[in-house]
């Protein structure tokens, strides 16, 4: 049913082809018909192209077939943000075009056939130039237009409840993997707008379906945390379509989409921390926040231990306290197992965290 209705739309078409060009021809004295020859000419071109379209018909739907087919397979591998920048761009440049071809047919509607012909070719060379320059920016300028319409974007009702005037927070893969992050979020200490970057949540899948074990588990706990932080009613999270097909690096592209977007980078990549700070970008580190967060030791202070086991140098023993913070206890070997009171002597500060240096009593 649908190929009889293409089939006659086709053969419509082409009759009405037909008649637009005993118009045209006309209009430009090509041939001079008046009266019933006139009438003629048209029917006869009427149902001549009818009967050539219609025998035509057949190849024609097929080449549209497979040129849709062809187009559609090249939409699907195009961002929707970009199709609907490059529609905006061939709009603008269509109204741009209008708007310049109108003097050029006010000048030229006084010539007579070259006139005409003059209009019709530089209209159409402004409209193709114009349409063609408008898809190229559009498409250029991709990511500079998605971060300024970022910036940009009028808050929604639960963008105000949750201050989206604060700085975003982009999430990379190494905080979402981490899974601390959403304990954050619920505890409150973390506010405003939350982003994922897609090209993470591209990493993380890559991560999920990596044939190594120990990989596949941290990329499915990675896409496990980001459906509990969306489900976080403190917080406004989003997944940015923001991408830079020209940046292969994922912590390039978090560096660069902070710098567009104005937001802070949150991670617990050492690497990622250093370049962003040295870029300029704010950086929140979860593992500085947990050192941070960790009790304040001293040295001369007393403290209860277990020693669990022997240190790297001789007669050492090792305890940690209940965040995991390492304490190496002099002449503490002989005391592994045992429950002891310890004085502090030192504190060492590494990019580890923090080490203490006690003594037994």
């Amino acid at each position: 049913m649908v190929r009889k209705i293409m089939k006659y739309a086709i053969t419509l078409i082409g009759s009405t082809l037909g008649i637009l060009v005993v118009y045209m021809a006309s209009q430009f004295h090509l041939i001079s018909i008046t009266g019933a020859a006139e009438v003629a000419a048209y029917i006869g071109s009427f149902i001549l192209f009818g009967i050539i379209f219609f025998i035509l018909s057949e190849p024609i739907m097929r080449t549209l077939t497979r040129i849709v087919q062809a187009v559609e397979r090249e939409l699907q591998a195009v961002p929707t943000t970009q199709i609907l920048l490059s529609g905006l761009g061939l709009i603008i440049g269509l109204i741009l075009a209008s708007l310049i071809t109108q003097p050029i047919g006010l000048v030229l509607e006084g010539v007579p056939v070259v006139g005409s012909i003059l209009k019709l070719v530089l209209t159409a060379a402004v409209y193709l130039l114009l349409a063609y320059l408008g898809v190229a920016l559009a498409t250029t300028k991709r990511d500079e237009l998605q971060g300024t319409m970022q910036r940009l974007r009028l808050p929604s009702n639960k963008d105000r409840r949750h201050k989206t005037d604060s700085v975003p927070k982009i999430l990379d893969t190494s905080v979402i993997i981490d899974g601390r992050i959403a304990e954050i979020f619920d505890a409150g200490f973390i506010e405003g707008e939350i982003v994922v970057p897609v090209f993470v949540l591209v990493e993380l899948q890559h991560i999920a379906d990596s044939s190594d074990t120990l990989r596949r588990q941290k990329g499915r706990r990675g896409l496990d945390i980001i459906n509990q932080i969306k489900q976080n009613e403190r917080i406004h999270f989003s997944i940015s379509d923001l991408d830079y097909d020209d940046v292969t690096e994922v912590d390039s592209k978090l560096i660069r989409m902070a710098k567009e977007t104005g937001g802070s980078v949150v991670t617990t990549d050492y690497n990622l921390n250093k370049l962003a700070s040295v870029q300029g970008i704010r950086v929140l580190n979860i593992n500085e926040l947990a050192n941070a967060m960790k009790p304040v030791v001293i040295p001369g202070e007393e403290m209860t231990i277990t020693v669990i086991k022997d240190g790297k140098e001789h007669n050492q023993g090792l305890a940690y306290l209940d965040d995991g913070t390492m304490i190496v206890v002099e002449n503490g070997k002989r005391h592994i197992g045992n429950t002891i009171e310890v004085l502090v002597t030192s504190i060492l500060q590494t990019s580890a965290g923090k080490m203490i240096f006690a003594k037994p009593k």
